[in-house]
């Protein structure tokens, strides 16, 4: 039975390297990974937050909590560490919407990764409900996340090439906040490898066979 799994929240900046933490989290342990930035909201719901400053004002601020379905987000945990299983959306960040759903499931799983740039929305809940294994937030240097996040949007299209290098230029003076409001609600600031290495002393020798 997976009732009683607990999460481990990674945070952090757009292209910090959440992502990659939780695939090897999955190649080693077998912990699957909750996607959480696949609960934005779709980009024509009314009362989005719109950007208001600079050469991008008028478009809509993905980086802004208001344009993620929390509550959606926190039931969909709830449900993976109570049952084992649940439904999430699949989400196209190219198209910004929602393209259908698919079923998640722990497989038997003690733990699983729950990754995406407003984790640390969910972390002081997850907490009070009993349900947090760990939290960190996840940093580079802000030139290599500006490097890895422009590089990987351009790749999967994201967006137009412009708005996301203007965007990466904003995200990366904005690191610094991103990181102090992380550590506020209790994550542990480290890098990828870091975070690896206390997650795999944690668990000693659970890892799984290569």
């Amino acid at each position: 039975m997976s009732a009683g799994a607990r999460v481990i929240v990674l945070a952090g900046p757009s292209g910090s390297g959440k992502s990659r933490l939780a695939a090897r989290l999955a190649a080693a342990y077998g912990w699957p990974t909750l996607r959480l930035d696949d609960f934005y909201r779709d980009g024509d719901e009314p009362g989005l937050p719109l950007i208001t400053e600079g050469a991008n004002a008028g478009l809509v601020d993905w980086d802004h909590p208001g344009t993620w379905d929390h509550e959606d987000a926190l039931a969909a945990l709830r449900e993976l560490c109570a049952t084992g299983s649940t439904e999430v959306p699949v989400y196209s960040i190219s198209e910004s919407r929602r393209t259908g759903t698919q079923r998640l499931d722990l497989g038997g799983a003690s733990r699983f990764s729950a990754e995406g740039i407003f984790a640390t929305e969910i972390v002081e809940e997850c907490r009070r409900a009993g349900i947090l294994a760990a939290a960190y937030c996840i940093t580079q240097h802000p030139v290599v996340t500006f490097w890895r996040r422009l590089t990987r949007d351009l790749r999967e299209h994201r967006k137009p090439p412009m708005v996301l290098v203007r965007r990466g230029i904003a995200l990366a003076r904005a690191q610094r906040q991103i990181v102090r409001r992380a550590s506020a609600v209790g994550c542990r600031v480290a890098t990828g490898d870091r975070a690896f290495a206390e997650i795999r002393d944690q668990e000693g020798d659970h890892a799984l066979a290569p």
